[in-house]
């Protein structure tokens, strides 16, 4: 898009119509959809009659350069970002949004629902619009068609916000970490410590990922709301998985280097030193 601002204006209007005719000329060959007339400066008659010859729409706003490029800058990263749509649940937990995956029937809307109870708020349940913006971040947001509703198998459609409140649900929420439910395998082996991190790919980007286990007497919610708590932990340098293993170790070596008999001695002394 082709921006007039003040210095612009300006610096046509120093110019003699022939030369001014002649600048716009070639200005406007370049291939762009419009041209855009800030603060509200009226637009030399040249402009409109090479606007007019490329058959190029002019437009005109009060808002000065800086803020309409920052609006315009905004309004397109948003319009032509690319995006993708999931069959999941996006939550509002702690602050942090966290996208619940799974197949049909897991329970993610149930989950859902017990985080809604305990204070969470809901994104989208069972279709999530998910844009990229910039460089690292992903955001989710609800069609505006199921907005506020659930799906909740036995019961049918609910109205969220109309049960719990305008404060159990937000419109959009930024993507932080990714919980996959999955039926409980006892032939598998499930991370028992947390040391290494996983990521689930969306859009080219990797967002922090955690297999959730789903078997009877799980409680999920909980499992998730501590999820999220661990999560923001981690965000901050604190890891608690890490911290752990360097105790261990520290622990391991020092008892590797401790001379041998040496905490049996210490055993046998009674309280005052005496044997």
């Amino acid at each position: 898009m082709l921006i007039f601002g003040e210095s612009e204006i300006r610096y046509l209007e120093s110019l003699d119509a022939a030369a001014r005719a002649r600048a716009l000329s070639l200005a406007l060959m370049l291939d762009f959809p419009c041209v855009l007339i800030t603060g509200g400066f009226n637009p030399p008659s040249e402009l409109l009659l090479e606007a007019e010859r490329a058959k190029l729409p002019v437009l005109k706003t009060a808002v000065v350069t800086p803020t309409a490029i920052a609006k315009l800058t905004s309004i397109l990263e948003d319009t032509l970002a690319e995006r993708t749509v999931m069959h999941a649940v996006l939550m509002d937990i702690l602050g942090l949004g966290v996208l619940i995956v799974g197949e049909s029937g897991i329970g993610k809307s149930e989950c859902a629902l017990d985080l809604i109870v305990r204070g969470h708020r809901l994104v989208a349940d069972d279709t999530v619009e998910i844009r990229r913006r910039a460089e690292t971040i992903l955001i989710g947001t609800c069609p505006e068609l199921t907005r506020h509703h659930m799906e909740l198998r036995g019961l049918g459609l609910i109205n969220v916000k109309d049960l719990f409140g305008i404060a159990s649900t937000r419109s959009s929420k930024r993507v932080e970490l990714v919980v996959q439910l999955e039926r409980w395998d006892p032939t598998r082996e499930y991370e028992r410590l947390g040391l290494d991190d996983d990521f689930y790919e969306i859009l080219a980007l990797r967002v922090p990922f955690i297999r959730m286990p789903v078997a009877p007497g799980r409680n999920i919610a909980i499992l998730v709301e501590v999820s999220a708590r661990n999560q923001l932990l981690r965000s901050r340098g604190h890891h608690a998985a890490r911290t752990f293993a360097d105790r261990l170790e520290r622990t391991l070596r020092q008892s590797a280097l401790s001379p041998p008999g040496e905490d049996e001695e210490d055993e046998e002394l009674e309280p005052g030193g005496s044997r």
